[in-house]
């Protein structure tokens, strides 16, 4: 933040800061949803994938939920450092190498033949895709104090369910239509297609982003003024957290944030990646019909995700609005795992279970934002991610191995169960003075 935009910042009238904030999310938030719509879609498609793609290559359940979770290695191990150096080097160009990587990488699915040739590709597209997702969490901090952040985020992170409500019936429909198309499977052409916004996105991250508030020539010199103050000020208040990198991993709070994003993130990726396999083993018949009905979750999911966003910003409160969607998301998975031969029962509750986990993804960012700051914030909110992430390598892999062992998902998701409600009792453990801003 320079100073020249500090100086002379005064208090702001309604009109101005209306004004202000509506250009921000205008400018920003819609674009970075579409980014994040892009990048869930090429991480997440796997899961349609394996509707042909294990039976054409004679992969085993856990030889898949090895493979779709030996992304989060990748994530794991480059995230940290990738989220440093967006710091370092700004928003618009670390964006964008990050896009057209992933899209490239995920492009190169369409030729894996064996096991292995899938198990390197999942992690060299964990490690292209690094640093997106706490990156673009790190980049909104720069733009909005902490009591704007809850509702912002889960507006962003509604791109999730949006690639679930579009991206299954698109995934289902090009592996249906294109199958057989140049002697190429559809799974193939469903990797090929879906990869090439990755890369053109990215490119028009290159001329569309701005760094921040003083790079913004579509603010004016007011604007940016209350922007400015408004951010500074709240980055005082962060100055409760650490102070640098090697702080970060010496405080225990981040390692309590890491442990309760993992266990959310625990139901996130179960979900994402095994509800196609999860409607079809109800009855379901046909690629597109599976597809259309994996969005009714995701439908719901949009809803809870807002509504709770914006009560937790209007009344400052952040536990019991991450601990009742945890608790939705466990209910929800273990009805769903006792009725998994009737759809309409089935579907209601993995609906549940859905706005329960994906509304907990957002609303815990307004947790470690409240104390964090800096430096220090893009090494913790990067840290936290990627412990947390590795989740997204237990889950899935989780979820194979005990259907091969068991011929069922049952017992899977009572663990995911398990999971949600050990992460809702962490929270109701955080203290509130720490978080509710």
């Amino acid at each position: 933040m320079t100073a020249s935009i500090l100086a002379g910042a005064k208090p702001a009238d309604d009109d101005l800061e209306r004004r202000a904030y509506g250009k921000v999310f205008w400018r920003l938030v819609p674009f970075l949803m579409l980014c994040y719509v892009i990048a869930y879609l090429d991480r997440v498609n796997v899961g349609f994938a394996k509707l042909q793609m294990g039976q054409d290559l004679g992969f085993s359940e856990t030889v898949f939920g090895l493979g779709a979770g030996i992304f989060f290695l990748g994530y794991f191990l480059f995230e940290v450092p990738s989220n440093l150096l967006m710091n370092k080097v700004g928003a618009r160009i670390w964006i964008a190498r990050i896009m057209i990587t992933w899209g490239l990488l995920s492009a190169c699915f369409m030729f894996v033949k064996t096991p292995t040739s899938f198990y390197v590709l999942r992690f060299l597209l964990g490690l292209a895709e690094a640093g997106f997702y706490p990156g673009v969490i790190l980049y909104l901090t720069h733009w909005y104090p902490a009591h704007r952040r809850a509702k912002i985020i889960a507006v962003f992170m509604s791109a999730i369910p949006v690639a679930g409500i579009f991206g299954n019936p698109l995934s289902g429909w090009i592996m249906d239509a294109f199958h057989g198309v140049s002697s190429l499977q559809g799974w193939q052409w469903m990797f090929l297609v879906e990869a090439v916004p990755a890369v053109l996105i990215g490119l028009v991250v290159l001329f569309y982003l701005d760094n921040g508030i003083a790079k913004a020539k579509w603010l004016d010199a007011d604007e940016k003024k209350l922007l400015a103050r408004e951010v500074e000020l709240d980055q005082q208040f962060g100055q409760r957290g650490p102070h640098s990198v090697a702080g970060v991993f010496k405080d225990a709070r981040i390692w309590w944030m890491a442990l309760i994003y993992f266990s959310f993130v625990m139901g996130q990726y179960a979900l994402t990646f095994w509800l196609p396999t999860l409607i079809k083993t109800t009855g379901v018949k046909g690629n597109l019909n599976i597809g259309l009905l994996s969005a009714v979750p995701f439908l719901c999911a949009i809803v809870a995700m807002n509504l709770f966003g914006r009560s937790a910003d209007k009344r400052r409160e952040r536990r019991w609005h991450l601990i009742v969607p945890a608790l939705m998301g466990a209910v929800g998975f273990i009805v769903a795992a006792s009725y998994t031969r009737n759809t309409a029962v089935s579907l209601a509750f993995l609906s549940l279970a859905a706005a329960g986990v994906l509304t907990c993804a957002p609303l815990f960012w307004s947790l470690p934002t409240a104390f964090l700051s800096g430096t220090a914030a893009a090494a913790g909110i990067a840290a936290i991610n990627s412990v947390g992430n590795l989740a997204g390598f237990v889950s899935p892999y989780l979820i194979g191995y005990l259907k091969d062992a068991t011929g069922s998902t049952q017992v899977g998701m009572y663990v995911l169960a398990g999971a949600l409600l050990v992460g809702a009792i962490a929270v109701w453990l955080t203290p509130k003075q720490l978080v509710n801003r």
